[in-house]
């Protein structure tokens, strides 16, 4: 029986936990590091490590993606960014990484998001990334998918990513014909991804409308201003675990259909991985931690997807900061520091092997514990 606390008369909150809550527990086997596998496998694309890049600007470019893809992650390009509104957006890209004062951040973001879209860029994102060889995958948001997917499908994408803060199988509009997800998906010969969500309902209604996969969380960390301007904040340990006895659920309610989870929100170190994974994540959605690395295509500033909104941005501008590393460290290491930030899937297999698990499926089993009140 979940904890439901009393915060006022004829009113009550159900606790949640967040991943910094929670800790994991050894079991009693330990293996060889050497002996662990990371990798993950969503429809017929396999991937090295459990890895899917947020869409935002400021970590995901064409050659970027391609880079996250040779190196065994999954990276992602927002259709609806900068990338596909500009034929060069490096120098618009160089200039918001000088900006020193979030208002004037926020506003400039409006401004250059202004730009249209265009769909033939879309078009030479894709054909960019597939020359690349890596699997391709393109973010939309809900309100654009019936507009620019005929675009990115002929471009020929692997995997549809139908992203916003929160999605649902129900939406409702008085003025507007809404997407109807599963018949959506249903018409496509491609896996689509689709979130955010944070409870078990709404995860079990995504999977009902036949995604592949589901994304956990709304991207929350501390540059998402979601909770201050919208009010919505769902732990991420709690949303993980309500989201897998969906699809717990859902397992029996299809008889063995599978649909992944990929947490996204409140993950910044190797520990954060292996805590989502162990509350039922079958990968995770890095943002921030990407625009750490050498090369990221606003120099190491971030920003979330949602922070450029023309009327209600969500989402507070980082600085940019000097690199920890490339790439390549920073998903494998050697790591020179003991924060968790470098060497993120090494420090994950390490904890897989500490606590005796084979695979990422094994150590969704691991038990955990409630280490702060």
């Amino acid at each position: 029986m979940r904890d439901v606390v009393e915060i006022g008369l004829g009113k009550t909150a159900q606790r949640g936990y967040h991943l910094d809550d929670i800790a994991i527990v050894p079991s009693r086997r330990t293996r060889d590091v050497d002996d662990v596998s990371t990798e993950w496998k969503l429809d017929a694309y396999p991937f090295k490590i459990p890895c899917v890049a947020h869409p935002s600007d400021a970590t995901m470019s064409p050659d970027s993606a391609i880079a996250l893809g040779r190196l065994g992650g999954l990276g992602v390009l927002n259709a609806e960014g900068l990338w596909t509104r500009y034929e060069d957006p490096s120098k618009i890209l160089e200039e918001l990484a000088s900006l020193d004062e979030e208002a004037d951040a926020t506003k400039r973001l409006q401004e250059v998001y202004a730009e249209p879209i265009k769909p033939e860029l879309i078009a030479e994102r894709v054909r960019q990334i597939r020359e690349g060889g890596v699997t391709v995958a393109v973010r939309v948001s809900p309100q654009h998918t019936l507009a620019l997917a005929p675009v990115i499908l002929d471009a020929g994408v692997d995997l549809l990513v139908i992203q916003g803060t929160l999605v649902s199988a129900e939406h409702v509009s008085t003025t507007d014909e809404p997407l109807n997800l599963k018949e959506f998906i249903a018409d496509l010969d491609l896996p689509v991804i689709v979130g955010g969500c944070t409870d078990y309902k709404t995860a079990l209604h995504l999977m009902r409308t036949g995604a592949a996969g589901v994304i956990v969380g709304v991207g929350a960390d501390e540059w998402s201003t979601t909770d201050t301007v919208l009010g919505i904040r769902v732990p991420m340990a709690t949303a993980i675990a309500d989201a897998a006895a969906a699809r717990r659920d859902y397992l029996d309610e299809t008889g063995g259909r599978y649909v992944h989870l990929i947490a996204d929100g409140g993950i910044a170190t190797s520990g954060d991985i292996a805590k989502a994974i162990g509350c039922g994540a079958d990968a995770v959605m890095l943002g921030e931690p990407l625009s750490l690395a050498e090369g990221a295509p606003a120099g190491g500033a971030w920003w979330h997807s949602a922070a450029s909104h023309p009327a209600l941005p969500r989402g507070g501008f980082c600085i940019a900061g000097e690199p920890d590393g490339t790439l390549d460290q920073l998903l494998y290491g050697p790591a020179d520091r003991a924060d968790g930030q470098l060497n993120l899937f090494g420090g994950l297999r390490r904890a897989m092997a500490k606590c005796g698990y084979r695979d990422v499926k094994e150590f969704q089993k691991v038990a955990l514990v409630l280490d702060r009140a």
